[in-house]
């Protein structure tokens, strides 16, 4: 990535504030119906987030599946994060391809509460891990 250390502390920094501040939106969202946007914003908080993490690792992506993909290998696999944060980001991932991209499919206010507290705790967890 070619960022200095300080460059890089402040990159994730940014990127855990953008995914606190995007987790503050779901419930506004929540409030109004708007399901699919919070859906949307749901995923992206915790990607911001995971980007975080890798981008504190040394690690380099430029795309949604492989934020996914080294999540899974480099903190799913070597047990750093527990599989059901793992489970949780791909299910986000998945509602919100659906929800941005599927014309006949309709997210509800169902879809996303079982997704909220545990996408809460996921984000704290790597929050604890970049603080360690």
């Amino acid at each position: 990535m070619g960022l200095s250390e300080n460059e890089r502390k402040e990159v994730v920094k940014y990127r855990l504030e953008k995914a606190n501040s995007t987790f503050a939106e779901i419930q506004l969202l929540m409030d109004n119906q708007l399901y699919r946007t919070a859906a949307n914003r749901l995923y992206y908080a915790c990607f911001f987030a995971v980007t975080a993490m890798l981008i504190n690792d040394g690690y380099e992506t430029h795309t949604h599946h492989g934020v996914k993909t080294l999540l899974g290998l480099h903190y799913v696999k070597e047990n750093i994060i527990e599989k059901t944060h793992g489970k949780i980001f791909k299910q986000l991932f998945n509602l919100r391809q659906t929800g941005d991209y599927d014309d006949w499919y309709d997210i509800d206010e169902e879809d996303i509460l079982p997704l909220i507290e545990p996408a809460k705790k996921f984000i704290e967890e790597i929050e604890n891990l970049i603080n360690a």
